[in-house]
């Protein structure tokens, strides 16, 4: 894939989840897609931070859209080349202090297959 073709689906990432759209976003994801989350392994360290699949992809973020319902990510630097995407953004609630992360995106053939979260 070309780094602008990789630079596209972190926008339309970016868009879904922003928009709290859980179809759309899993859309951009392989069905055996691996996410790692520090958040993750907090709320359930039994997974010590990963987890694999659409199924429980959609559990993640159908949990977090439900108790954060403001949660926004307002992006500060995208970088791609032909295989990944490194995204920097805002993580943003009002009433709670912004937290910057850093993502990474690996992609192939049109869709991402590993994701995994970076921050403090």
């Amino acid at each position: 894939m070309s780094p602008e073709k990789n630079l596209s689906i972190a926008h339309l990432w970016f868009e879904a989840f922003n928009a709290h759209n859980l179809e759309k976003l899993l859309s951009l994801y392989d069905d055996e897609a691996q996410h790692y989350s520090p958040k993750l392994k907090i709320r359930h360290p039994e997974t010590n931070g990963f987890v694999s699949g659409k199924n429980a992809l959609r559990n993640w973020w159908h949990d977090a859209f439900e108790r954060l319902p403001t949660l926004h990510y307002k992006v500060t630097s995208l970088t791609s080349n032909s295989d990944r995407v490194f995204m920097e953004y805002l993580r943003t609630i009002p009433g709670e202090e912004d937290i910057l992360v850093a993502e990474v995106l690996d992609i192939r053939e049109g869709k991402i297959i590993a994701s995994r979260v970076y921050h403090g």
